[in-house]
């Protein structure tokens, strides 16, 4: 058996995508050929989190505690070289398909009663191709009898073919930045990134920047017709691809890897609802009563050349 379990591929002429049992991860995205998530062998372990579908909470839980309903809650510490818990509960859960097409498969997975978590909730993932990329469909459903907190995140790395990380540049829509502590916790309210080394707002270049920040504010251009949020990687002529969001996720945590397999740097943009540590903070957490599913969507499009980029 993979390392990664069963493997769901998804097609619409030359839009491909993969997702993974074990994680129900996004384990590769391309279109003619050309890959624009960074990828990884269905028989290796996930390097670097990638793809990673991050609930029923994205980033870091502070030395795994919280509190819920008045009782202390305490979560296995999945960073232990910080003392976290960390991306989640269901990264090696085995998702099970309910419902698959040529171009779409839904995995859904139940994150049981555990220490730490005290109330069940049903989590599931849908990726489905089209002419214009991949958009994915997360929905969570509270199957107990108390109403939960919850967040939601993913963890790809997005990349402009085959061209090196540092050739290119960095656009977030964000207008703030969470300073934090040397743990990577929280270390005091957002900041704005106006005049900062963190205003990526305009695209900026990747190249000798580090990072492992989250960024808030995510917000939709006044303009766009869509109303959605828009990151994006570009290379050097323009092209490159964009990771767009419902305005739910407000949040990006935005991780410059230095070591992914086959790549050395690699950045990950990590659409979140809600910023680190927020069960503790409670911070833009949704509350989900006894029954209640919400959804949450984003996605990857491929971005043509720009004439006259540089």
């Amino acid at each position: 058996m993979l390392v990664t379990g069963e493997q769901f591929e998804i097609r619409r002429g030359t839009v491909r995508a993969v997702a993974t049992e074990v994680g129900g991860a996004l384990r590769l995205f391309e279109v003619d050929g050309v890959p624009y998530l960074e990828s990884y062998g269905a028989d290796i372990a996930p390097p670097c989190a990638a793809g990673a579908v991050l609930v029923p909470w994205p980033n870091r839980v502070a030395d795994g505690r919280w509190t819920f309903a008045g009782h202390a809650q305490q979560l296995a510490l999945t960073e232990p070289l910080r003392h976290h818990a960390i991306h989640g509960l269901a990264r090696y859960l085995c998702w099970q398909p309910i419902h698959r097409t040529v171009d779409s498969v839904e995995l859904a997975a139940m994150i049981n009663v555990q220490p730490g978590w005290p109330v069940p909730v049903r989590a599931t993932i849908r990726y489905a191709v089209d002419d214009n990329g991949l958009t994915v469909t997360h929905t969570v459903t509270n199957m107990g009898n108390e109403t939960v907190p919850v967040g939601v995140g993913a963890h790809p790395y997005p990349r402009v073919g085959h061209v090196a990380t540092d050739d290119c540049r960095l656009r977030l829509a964000a207008s703030t930045v969470l300073p934090v502590d040397v743990r990577q916790l929280p270390a005091g309210p957002e900041k704005p990134v106006a005049g900062t080394e963190y205003d990526f707002r305009s695209p900026k270049p990747v190249r000798d920047v580090k990072l492992d920040t989250a960024f808030g504010g995510c917000a939709p251009a006044p303009s766009d017709p869509e109303h959605l949020v828009r990151h994006a990687v570009l290379a050097p002529d323009g092209s490159g691809v964009e990771l767009w969001a419902e305005p739910a996720f407000g949040w990006v945590q935005v991780y410059t890897a230095g070591n992914f397999p086959g790549r050395g740097r690699a950045i990950a943009i990590e659409p979140m609802t809600c910023p680190p540590d927020a069960l503790n903070s409670g911070t833009d957490l949704h509350h989900l009563e006894p029954t209640v599913t919400r959804s949450f969507r984003w996605g990857l499009t491929p971005l043509p050349p720009t004439t006259g980029s540089r």
